[in-house]
């Protein structure tokens, strides 16, 4: 079966990691992680109380990473998996992090990007032009990337999947899994 390649780092959504990673494997497909580092990463868990202007934060689970970005070969790879959390706030920076990123835009091969991972695309480069949805915050970082923001649980731009955040996982890997099976049948 297919591998797909879930890039994040410390302080990910939890959720947004882990949910993606086992609907996966059900699946049958073969799921590598990659972060700045091969490394025991921390996740996060976000939470929306009521009262707050803005989500909460408490540790997650930690979860080893298979592979730093610099040794991720993208070619052997039928789909991108980019979560939200914080993660995202930082791994844009790193120059592996985008040129793994465009292979797969520039290549058409199915991403999901969810919550703040927009915000990764972004930094790459492939947004111009695109519908995305994303973390409510994130929308102006993706409008200033060219992108349009689209208040979405499961936007569907070409070979792109996006949405606002975890609550939206069931509609986001719904479409993600369509575009996946198609893209590796």
């Amino acid at each position: 079966m297919a591998k797909v390649l879930i890039i994040t780092g410390d302080a990910a959504e939890d959720l947004e990691v882990m949910y993606p990673y086992q609907r996966l494997l059900e699946e049958g497909y073969e799921v590598d992680i990659a972060a700045p580092g091969a490394k025991k990463l921390q996740f996060v868990v976000h939470d929306f109380v009521e009262g707050f202007d803005t989500y909460t934060e408490k540790p997650g689970h930690t979860w080893a990473a298979d592979l730093a970005f610099a040794d991720v070969e993208p070619a052997g790879y039928a789909a991108l998996v980019v979560p939200g959390g914080r993660a995202p706030e930082y791994i844009r920076n790193d120059r592996h992090c985008q040129e793994i990123v465009r292979h797969f835009a520039d290549s058409g091969k199915p991403i999901a990007a969810l919550c703040h991972g927009p915000l990764v695309l972004a930094a790459a480069g492939v947004l111009k032009g695109r519908e995305t949805s994303a973390y409510p915050a994130c929308a102006p970082d993706v409008e200033v990337a060219g992108a349009t923001w689209v208040d979405s649980a499961a936007h569907v731009d070409q070979n792109l999947v996006t949405g606002r955040a975890w609550p939206d996982h069931p509609a986001w890997m719904r479409e993600f899994m369509k575009l996946l099976r198609t893209a590796t049948s």
